[in-house]
């Protein structure tokens, strides 16, 4: 947070250091005619404008570019006005406190001790030795020992209250970074849950679709008074999966979700339309409860569906099989779901449950905590067998349907 007067100093830096060398030169001069009482005035004014003059102008030139050798140059300024024979006040040390200030805000804080110790090396020892005047060792020992401290603990504290503050941006920045990141991530998993759907609704209404075509023409052939009643389902068939596309890919067009009417997902309900549009692909599908009926998350019920969606389409495509059986078993805290078939044939990327219909089955199992098993039985036919959570300790990731 800046004030107006630094945000001044920081655009109009040239005008600042000017000024400043300037009052410092003042003073430096007005330091100078400082002295102890009854102790003898310095007759050395001009020797004394070009300690100034040299002080200040180093500071003008270098205080930014190179502060250590302002530190040295300084120092050495004040330490030739105590050979003069002038008291070492503040306003003497005024431009060495400055310079000093501008190392600890800007170095290291091993660059400024050293600068500290430097600069009192010069001024200390130079005044002991050289003061014609013979000042009280006080004034020219621990007074500018103490006074060049000052400066030294004001520039590290402005220097560790802008490295808080940059350390302050990284992490916002930082976090800045990860709430992007997490939005990209959440964007790729709302493009695979689409992806899966649309797998899931074509694979489906295709496989039936393919199936009420075969019967239908070899109807044609053997019974054309059934052939009718086999496209009206296929015409039912091929709408359905119209609108489910329709529904599922208009997701990626929406730029609000919360703002588009959203109807509910499909689940368990709708077993009884799953079973019918598989009658008209010529598999009788027979659906067994056992124990008590619970109501289902949204997620659960949605995994569920698909589940038996995705089992009974696997049978209509690759198993030779004329009925299939349905068997949901709600247990205390979890629901079991078994789909088997009276089929032969091994079905197409079953095999040691491979194929992506399998995959998928799993993935949805997994999402909400359960656990899913396929294979042949040993009287044949195929089965698939799922565990699901009634209440998952983590609730699903929220799918609807538009």
């Amino acid at each position: 947070m800046f004030i107006p007067w630094q945000r001044y100093a920081d655009d109009h830096s040239r005008t600042v250091d000017t000024m400043t060398a300037a009052l410092l030169f003042a003073a430096f001069l007005f330091g100078s005619e400082i002295t102890m009482p009854r102790a003898d005035q310095p007759d050395a004014t001009v020797p004394t404008i070009v300690l100034a003059a040299v002080s200040c102008g180093t500071l003008l030139l270098w205080q930014r570019t190179r502060p250590r050798t302002s530190v040295v140059v300084t120092a050495c300024c004040v330490a030739g006005a105590g050979a003069l024979g002038h008291l070492i006040t503040p306003l003497l040390l005024s431009p060495t406190m400055l310079a000093l200030y501008r190392v600890a805000a800007t170095t290291r804080r091993r660059t400024t001790r050293r600068c500290y110790l430097a600069a009192v090396a010069v001024i200390v020892p130079g005044a002991l030795v050289l003061d014609p005047v013979d000042h009280p060792w006080v004034m020219k020992t621990i007074s500018p020992v103490i006074w060049l401290l000052f400066p030294v603990v004001t520039g590290s504290l402005v220097r560790l209250q802008r490295r808080y503050v940059e350390a302050v941006q990284a992490r916002a920045e930082y976090a800045e970074r990860g709430r992007e990141e997490e939005a990209r991530h959440r964007v790729v998993e709302e493009r695979v849950r689409i992806a899966r759907e649309l797998h899931d609704v074509v694979a489906h209404h295709l496989a039936l679709a393919n199936a009420q075509a075969g019967t239908a023409a070899h109807l044609a052939r053997t019974h054309p008074d059934q052939v009718q009643r086999i496209l009206d389902d296929l015409a039912g068939t091929t709408s359905s999966a119209l609108r489910e596309l329709k529904a599922t890919v208009g997701l990626l067009r929406q730029a609000d979700e919360g703002d588009a009417p959203l109807a509910p997902s499909p689940g368990l309900g709708q077993l009884a339309e799953l079973t019918q549009t598989c009658a008209s692909a010529g598999l009788d599908v027979r659906i067994d409860l056992e124990g008590t009926a619970r109501p289902l998350t949204p997620g659960v019920d949605l995994t569920a569906y698909r589940i038996v969606q995705e089992a009974l389409t696997n049978v209509t495509k690759h198993a030779a099989a004329r009925t299939a059986q349905v068997r949901l078993r709600f247990g205390r805290d979890r629901l079991t779901i078994t789909v088997t078939d009276d089929g032969t044939a091994v079905p197409s990327g079953a095999t040691e449950g491979r194929g992506f219909g399998l995959i998928g089955m799993r993935e949805r199992a997994h999402s909400v905590g359960g656990a899913l098993q396929a294979g042949h039985r040993p009287g044949g036919g195929f089965q698939v067998t799922t565990r699901l959570p009634l209440y998952p300790d983590t609730p699903a990731p929220r799918e609807r349907t538009p």
